[in-house]
């Protein structure tokens, strides 16, 4: 600003903007026993329905799912960042909100953390995309949750690679998470990526030092102890009741949570295939495979059916964009979803 008649509303502005839901409904300490969240909150999230799970990494420029190995950030090395492009296919395809991956196991940060040098802008491109990708979602009315793998194969005692374990850091893993609940607005809910371990916090102490921060943002893991969980996360999942297990998935083995108050389920919208990633973008030979619109249909019909969640993975490419197969199949999902083309009578059934 080059006169100081619009630095003080801006600075309030840019106050309100970063000011999570805590600061209107403070928890107690992070050692107190969260109280559950209300009806209301329930209902909210449910009514979000439709989700992208963004999945943008080092693994985006590796052509594996796990990146191990990764010792100077200019690995990661897009040509561009376009959120915009995120958000307003989102919002096209009749999704209620983004799942932003903020961190994978390898600790590359996707946000300006002050917790270690491993982190975007530390990278050629030298942005902030997790800041970038709050506004884009504000600017189309899209909510925010987000994606944080709790063990790190930076941290003391892990061993880095796939099968290796995440090391031990509590004290870093609470500093980033205040980081993620107290400077880029309300979260929805955190997925939180148990593969590789805890991170040397306990689930319990994880969940209530997030509700301490942000007490109406659901919390749920991939697998591990459920103690006090709100979501019922389903990696690989499908439609189905809350009290159905099988429609978690595959990884969710351990007992339910009493806690429970809303399943979420996510796949990827790349079919199987050999070679490359699944999750993040896998190899240019791969570009125009894609699960057809009608299949993402019938499983959006079927979490509305169940009151679950559905966040559909893709995966930006090289260029920071998502791939104009992935644009143009859920452009055709949210005509569905809003009526302007009617559904084929041949739709499989919800989950199949």
């Amino acid at each position: 600003m080059k006169t100081h008649t619009f630095l003080l509303p801006f600075a309030l502005l840019a106050a309100g903007f970063a000011a999570p839901r805590a600061q209107q409904n403070p928890a107690a300490s992070p050692d107190a026993t969260p109280p559950p969240v209300s009806e209301k909150r329930v209902a909210e999230l449910k009514q979000l329905r439709f989700g992208m799970f963004i999945c943008w990494s080092c693994s985006t420029f590796s052509g594996k799912e796990w990146t191990p190995g990764v010792t100077n950030t200019a690995f990661f090395h897009p040509t561009g960042c376009d959120v915009d492009q995120w958000a307003r296919t989102a919002k096209e395809a009749g999704m209620g909100y983004i799942l932003f991956l903020t961190k994978h196991h390898d600790g590359f940060c996707l946000w300006d953390t002050q917790t270690t040098d491993r982190k975007v802008t530390k990278s050629p491109l030298g942005r902030d995309v997790l800041r970038e990708l709050r506004q884009a979602c504000d600017k189309y009315g899209i909510k925010l949750a987000l994606y944080f793998s709790e063990g790190d194969w930076t941290w003391p005692g892990a061993a880095d690679g796939e099968g290796g374990k995440g090391g031990s850091n509590p004290e870093m893993k609470k500093a980033q998470l205040r980081e993620l609940l107290t400077q880029y607005g309300p979260i929805e809910f955190i997925w939180f990526d148990h593969a590789v371990g805890t991170g040397g916090l306990s689930h319990r102490d994880t969940l209530r030092f997030v509700k301490s921060l942000q007490p109406d943002c659901f919390v749920g893991f991939n697998h591990g102890d459920q103690e006090g969980a709100d979501i019922r996360l389903g990696e690989m999942g499908g439609p189905g009741p809350l009290e159905n297990p099988a429609s978690a998935g595959p990884y969710m083995k351990t007992s339910p949570s009493k806690n429970f108050r809303v399943a979420e389920f996510t796949y990827p919208i790349l079919p199987p295939h050999q070679g490359g990633a699944m999750w993040f973008y896998s190899l240019p030979k791969h570009d125009q495979l894609c699960l057809p619109s009608e299949k993402i249909y019938a499983d959006y019909l079927g979490a509305v059916k169940y009151g679950n969640l559905f966040s559909l993975d893709v995966g930006p490419n090289y260029a920071g964009r998502l791939r104009d197969i992935d644009v143009q199949t859920l452009e055709k999902v949210g005509r569905y979803i809003r009526g302007e083309l009617k559904p084929p009578v041949s739709a499989p059934n919800p989950g199949s």
